[in-house]
């Protein structure tokens, strides 16, 4: 079956003073993302820290925010209170053992990149001969690169990797909402 696209002009106009506004907290939003995370990928171990011990408060409130719920629905079987234990005992741990969190991010990291670079690859190879599909492949095989580093360092490395991967993906992703507020200035209409 032939690829066939179909190219239709959407146009939406936003509230200029939306716009102003958008523009100016993605920009904001977007120099403190880069900021924090080229700091972060400066300096790669304080930054996995800082990620598992934020991670291990988040699941300890989200622990006692799930036993609170059981507990208002008179949850009476040991199932309903699993979550609730877990999600706290994993946050206990990670506060406990940053080491071994950072271990275990770097494991789920390496497991979604290796996801992502075969669906990637497999999008190129449906996408392919047609436009983009060589995107597509670099992409996966990019994914798949930063997962076999992640593998190959565990654990020895799992601090500076994590910390140098989810800095420079923050920096990226403060990259990105920089250039969309500085391009979002010509998106208004003119007077």
């Amino acid at each position: 079956m032939p690829f066939v696209t179909k190219q239709a002009a959407i146009s939406i106009q936003f509230d200029p003073a939306f716009l102003k506004r958008f523009r100016k907290l993605s920009l904001i939003v977007g120099v403190l993302l880069v900021i924090v995370g080229l700091a972060g990928a400066a300096v790669p171990q304080i930054m996995s820290l800082v990620v598992v011990i934020f991670l291990g408060w988040l699941l300890i409130c989200a622990g006692i925010l799930s036993a609170y719920l059981v507990f208002l629905s008179r949850g009476r079987s040991m199932i309903a209170w699993l979550k609730p234990v877990l999600l706290a005992l994993i946050g206990t741990l990670f506060l406990m053992n940053p080491a071994a969190g950072v271990a275990t991010l770097a494991l789920l990291l390496s497991i979604y990149l290796l996801l992502d670079a075969f669906g990637g690859l497999g999008l190129a190879h449906d996408l392919y001969p047609h436009r983009g599909w060589g995107w597509m492949a670099a992409n996966g095989v990019m994914s798949l690169i930063l997962a076999a580093i992640l593998l190959f360092g565990w654990p020895v490395e799992s601090p500076t990797l994590v910390g140098i991967f989810l800095g420079l993906s923050l920096a990226f992703d403060g990259l990105a909402l920089v250039l969309i507020g500085l391009l979002s200035a010509s998106d208004e209409p003119s007077r």
